[in-house]
């Protein structure tokens, strides 16, 4: 006779809590804050593709090197706020964001 074993399923979060940390720790914090960055990131690349854009002639309208807009695209982390609305401006984004203070909620539109 053959004992089945029952898989227990977890979800995201779960998952998350155990190899990444809960929620407040230092490295969900840094997790979390990464993973922002990479979709800020591919947005960025989504826009400037959706305008038929090379890196090179966004980097111009900008005023930075293509490399910065290859970096801004595979990583935002290292980029200046200043530079990511100029990116933005560039490509004639609207750029909507979204802060929240113990139970406030604040948006600049």
């Amino acid at each position: 006779m053959t004992k089945k074993t029952e898989m227990k399923s977890y979800s995201l979060a779960e998952m998350k809590d155990k190899y990444i940390g809960k929620v407040g720790t230092a490295d969900r914090d840094e997790y979390e804050y990464e993973l922002r960055m990479d979709v800020l990131g591919r947005m960025i690349k989504m826009a400037r593709q959706e305008r038929n854009l090379t890196q090179e002639q966004l980097g111009e309208l900008v005023g930075v090197q293509k490399a910065q807009i290859s970096k801004l695209e595979s990583s935002v982390n290292s980029a200046r706020v200043d530079t990511i609305l100029k990116v933005f401006k560039a490509l004639n984004a609207d750029i909507h964001f979204n802060v929240t203070l113990e139970n406030k909620y604040l948006q600049l539109v």
